[in-house]
């Protein structure tokens, strides 16, 4: 037990009473029966009757022991309920700092000083008249309105502050007035599918401030974003539900960031969000139908501007939210931001820019041109759909190391190991297959003391269950090393298209940009060893970090930077790789090993 306490109808499973608790229990398939990861053990107490979905996730082991599956459980009684470790969602690890890009500030909004006279017998202007012909003839700034979240505390605001302000001026826009002197602060958001990064920025000098990153709340309603346009698709509740999740992950991060240097929220007052496409339109409160169904078109490409208020976010009350422009597909602003942020779109010679994730975006630069591609490579690089995986989080085994008999694991916090993350679920295959425990085909052979079979079939076993106090060993199963497989095709496939549509060799590549979490943390030699990568030397290899969130900094601190985010957005060719007629072919020849 968690020490926690709950009640919950008889009709509402135990999943969905978990998630009101905010007990933390994985789902990675959003609760329709599908992964077998929301895994409990009821202690005392009466539930609804084992059903076909259980009886096929789990073993009759586990069925005897009491395990059950949250999703299809559902109380008849009061009951204690056991959650063992690998069916927490734990803290993840996640990846804000990015590389470093000296940006020149130029931001859209700019606080002057504006000391009025106050209102006379002989001077009877209206509030609102004083202070644009004020700021007029002082600093001649051409303010044509007034904006409608800040006119009903203008004369209020004015008096109280005895006729001394600060105006923060938007274009021809006045959006806020406060005290002089006043901080202009900027947010910058990378919405990502499982994590959100928040930076924040002094505008004025273009200085970042600080940084936080927190995980995606809507996790708890599906991995990756195909679980969740399914959901939002069904049923309007559930997206209106998924965008307030995304709003709140922001707001905590503008509590916690403004808290940290002394500032109030209403200081921002002006806000970037970059996602991918998905994210893009649960955020704004889009129809997502037509991004789940071939040729899977965005509802909005360009950018968009709205009031932040109105996008729910605690800033300025009358600042602005920045979102930038789309792709195509599933490519959205966060690629376009990584692109901009790694300054790899000037790159001379060919280049790759890679993001790694459920969904990752490919870029290839040649001779100044840009062709992109995405690929469905899975959730396995976080740990889903692998029998022990687990995120990047305190316990997990994040790299692995056999030599001859002896087999060496690191865990992340150097805690006991709970499970396996996708870093070393890499290094795993990628070292039983240069020891000949793996073939090139993926198959697991019957070569070491750690293999064992199961049935028919076979799995390595990485730790034993009683040297790190769990119920059960930490393995690499046949399974397992099918789904990275597959994952790991998927990237191959989209350079080799990319590489192909250009006329290009693996040997022409002058440069790989690896940016993202998983990027950071991943063996390069490990992902050259099993196929994902090509074969190049690794000084070709950069791995960057959040390049995204450095991209969406440079458009938040520079109008000139967000200009040419939108013209990198309309520079770039995208292909959608399930057109191409050898897709099939070259996806089957990326599957194998080495």
């Amino acid at each position: 037990p968690l020490g926690q306490r709950g009640s919950a109808p008889s009709r509402q499973s135990l999943l969905e009473t978990a998630r009101q608790s905010s007990a933390g229990l994985i789902s990675l398939c959003g609760g329709l029966g599908k992964c077998g990861r929301c895994k409990i053990q009821i202690g005392k107490g009466k539930t609804s009757t084992v059903n076909t979905v259980e009886r096929n996730l789990l073993s009759c082991e586990e069925l005897h022991q009491g395990y059950r599956l949250a999703c299809e459980t559902y109380p008849r009684s009061d009951l204690i309920v056991h959650v063992p470790p690998e069916s927490l969602s734990t803290f993840q690890r996640v990846q804000i700092d990015g590389i470093r890009m000296e940006v020149q500030p130029e931001p859209l909004v700019q606080a002057y000083e504006v000391p009025l006279s106050p209102p006379s017998l002989l001077d009877l202007r209206a509030d609102d008249t004083r202070l644009l012909e004020e700021l007029q003839q002082r600093h001649q700034v051409d303010c044509s309105c007034i904006a409608n979240e800040v006119l009903p505390e203008l004369s209020t605001k004015l008096r109280s502050l005895d006729w001394h302000i600060s105006a923060t001026i938007r274009g021809s826009e006045l959006i806020s007035i406060k005290s002089w002197p006043s901080r202009q602060l900027g947010l910058a958001v990378d919405l990502g599918t499982t994590k959100v990064a928040g930076y924040l920025v002094d505008l004025e000098t273009g200085r970042s401030l600080k940084a936080k990153g927190v995980m995606n709340p809507q996790i708890a309603h599906g991995e990756d974003v195909i679980t969740r346009i399914d959901l939002a698709r069904r049923n309007g509740a559930d997206a209106r539900l998924m965008r307030k999740m995304a709003v709140e992950a922001i707001n905590e991060l503008i509590a916690d960031l403004v808290s940290q240097v002394d500032a109030s929220p209403e200081d921002i007052s002006e806000a970037v969000v970059v996602g991918n496409t998905a994210m893009h339109h649960l955020f704004l409160g889009l129809p997502v139908d037509q991004l789940a169904r071939a040729p899977h078109v965005p509802g909005v490409g360009h950018a968009v501007e709205l009031k932040a208020r109105e996008a729910g976010l605690s800033a300025s009350p009358g600042g602005y939210v920045h979102l930038p422009p789309n792709i195509a597909g599933f490519v959205g602003s966060d690629h376009v931001a990584m692109i901009q942020g790694t300054g790899v779109y000037k790159a001379g010679g060919t280049a790759l820019a890679l993001d790694i994730g459920t969904n990752t975006e490919i870029c290839l630069v040649h001779e100044g041109k840009m062709t992109c591609v995405s690929c469905a490579s899975g959730p396995a690089f976080e740990g889903a759909h692998i029998a022990c995986g687990m995120r990047a989080a305190d316990g997990a085994i994040e790299h692995m190391r056999l030599v001859e008999q002896s087999l060496q694991y690191f865990t992340i916090g150097n805690q006991e190991p709970v499970g396996i993350c996708g870093s070393g679920i890499l290094d795993a295959i990628a070292q039983l297959y240069l020891a000949g425990i793996v073939d090139k085909g993926g198959r697991i052979l019957n070569d070491h003391l750690n293999v064992r079979s199961r049935g028919r079939v076979r799995e390595f076993v990485i730790v034993k269950g009683e040297e790190c106090g769990r119920e059960s060993d930490i393995t690499l199963t046949q399974k397992d090393v099918r789904e990275v497989q597959l994952a790991k095709a998927a990237i191959r496939t989209g350079i080799k298209m990319l590489l192909e549509k250009n006329g290009l060799s693996e040997y022409d590549i002058d440069q790989v940009i690896v940016a993202g979490a998983f990027g950071s943390y991943l063996d390069m030699e490990s992902a050259m060893v099993i196929g994902m990568f090509p074969r190049l030397p690794l000084d070709r290899f950069h791995q960057v970090g959040n390049a995204a969130g450095t991209g969406a900094k440079m458009s938040l601190i520079s109008r000139t930077k967000r200009a040419e985010a939108q013209r990198i957005a309309r520079q770039i060719r995208y292909i959608e790789l399930a057109g191409e007629p050898n897709f099939k072919e070259i996806f089957l020849e990326a599957t194998a090993i080495g």
